[in-house]
């Protein structure tokens, strides 16, 4: 994988570990009441919106795409925390769920390492073909996902020879990273 590349994604991550944050301190981890199935619904409304505002060419509420895929990379990492903490039974008081930040942000940013060493994997495997890809396609892939990890989820769990649900999230990070990057280069393109 490219030095450039490697830089790009930390640059994206890092924008989407600080809106994370910020909504951490709004919001405390009141995202551990969801289940992973919920989870998996969330991220799949966000690349439907994507996908809605890509065959529409317009929106009605103000925000473009690019807010949509920084939600699809925390929910994913959300999923993956949630896989690790596991689905809570829904408890009396709430603060039995509360986790401190500096815990969230230790399993944030493991989750990001593990997935940019996976995607420097892939890129070396691949040759970073995903440069050569349209927003639009990265956005579907992200839904094949979606619909494996929700017929995993509807199968218990099980697979016969597929990967699990955590590889799954894995990649929809990585696409949606791809995505950001994608955008982060349109922009500086029109600010050229």
């Amino acid at each position: 994988m490219s030095k450039k590349t490697s830089g790009q994604f930390d640059r994206v991550i890092g924008e989407c570990r600080h809106v994370f944050l910020a909504k951490m301190k709004d919001y405390g981890s009141a995202w551990r009441v969801l289940r992973t199935s919920s989870l998996t619904d969330q991220i799949y409304i966000k690349a439907n919106r994507i996908r809605s505002i890509d065959g529409k060419g317009t929106t009605k509420v103000n925000e473009g795409i690019k807010p949509e895929f920084i939600g699809i990379v925390n929910y994913s990492i959300i999923a993956l925390i949630q896989i690790e903490l596991g689905d809570k039974e829904l408890p009396e008081n709430f603060g039995e769920l509360e986790i401190e930040t500096q815990q969230v942000e230790q399993l944030y940013d493991k989750y990001a390492v593990e997935s940019k060493n996976l995607m420097q994997d892939k890129n070396h495997d691949y040759s970073e073909a995903w440069r050569n890809m349209r927003i639009s396609s990265l956005t579907d892939i992200i839904l094949m996902k979606l619909f494996r990890i929700k017929q995993i989820e509807d199968n218990q769990g099980m697979t016969s020879v597929s990967e699990g649900v955590d590889a799954n999230y894995y990649d929809i990070i990585n696409y949606a990273v791809f995505a950001l990057i994608k955008l982060l280069e349109e922009e500086e393109n029109q600010q050229e």
